[in-house]
């Protein structure tokens, strides 16, 4: 498909990455997509995506971007501590996360401030990695739940998969690039959250909603796969989250 103009005023810097990661992505990748309708062409919302590789947030963005809107991510504040790459995010405005400390409300804030001014914020409701075995989606954290209750914006389930085939989950080198892996991105209807926006500060709402969208994201997936997924999705322990596996080569060819 050919690129749709951008909906969305971006900073500059913002353009620069487009015109330098995209044709880096549409050279080694090769794209399985659909349901890009689903995707509000103007207003805020919400997209929510499963998240097994380093890379698939730049295929989730090149996804978005492509059709129109740019999508600004919730990312962990200890990147933007990162020489270079935390003045670049913040030059790129996108939203840090202060998980566990008296800040952790900031990002929620910040979030909203943004769907509420017609953004489009990118949300892997995982956290981190997924710890699944198969990588299938795991339990996904109440974030972008209790964002969606609190605006009522759209949220935009997303599925991925293929960006292991550019690099494995924990690997440390990327795998055969000059395949041009094909890299399946299908985005499905809004999830139904009716009942329960307004009411984010309700823990019953909360897990309903996490639920719902985590069902949405990985019926897309398995459908991405054509694989049947888990009964229940994976729970990591608290040690697993702070430990990374040793690498392996999943998906690699």
């Amino acid at each position: 498909m050919s690129r749709q103009p951008l909906h969305d005023k971006i900073p500059w810097s913002y353009h620069g990455v487009i015109v330098t990661v995209r044709p880096l992505l549409m050279g080694i990748t090769r794209r399985d997509w659909s349901g890009g309708e689903h995707l509000p062409r103007t207003g805020g919302f919400i997209v929510a995506s499963n998240h097994y590789s380093e890379v698939d947030p730049l295929t989730l963005a090149h996804f978005i971007v492509d059709h129109g809107r740019a999508p600004f991510f919730l990312a962990k504040s200890s990147l933007f501590e990162v020489p270079v790459l935390g003045p670049a995010l913040r030059h790129l405005e996108q939203v840090p996360v202060y998980r566990e400390t008296s800040r952790a409300g900031d990002a929620l804030e910040a979030a909203r401030q943004a769907v509420l001014a017609g953004r489009c914020v990118a949300i892997m409701p995982e956290g981190t990695l997924t710890r699944d075995p198969d990588m299938w989606p795991m339990r996904g954290r109440p974030g972008v739940a209790r964002l969606a209750l609190a605006t009522g914006a759209p949220v935009v389930p997303v599925g991925q998969w293929g960006a292991q085939r550019i690099l494995g989950r924990y690997a440390r080198r990327p795998g055969n690039v000059l395949r041009r892996p094909v890299q399946h991105v299908k985005a499905g209807p809004p999830v139904d959250l009716s009942g329960l926006v307004g009411h984010e500060h309700d823990t019953r709402a909360l897990i309903e909603a996490t639920a719902r969208i985590m069902g949405a994201i990985t019926d897309l997936v398995a459908d991405l796969r054509g694989e049947v997924p888990p009964d229940r999705p994976y729970v990591p322990s608290a040690s697993e989250l702070h430990t990374r596996p040793r690498p392996g080569r999943e998906g690699l060819p």
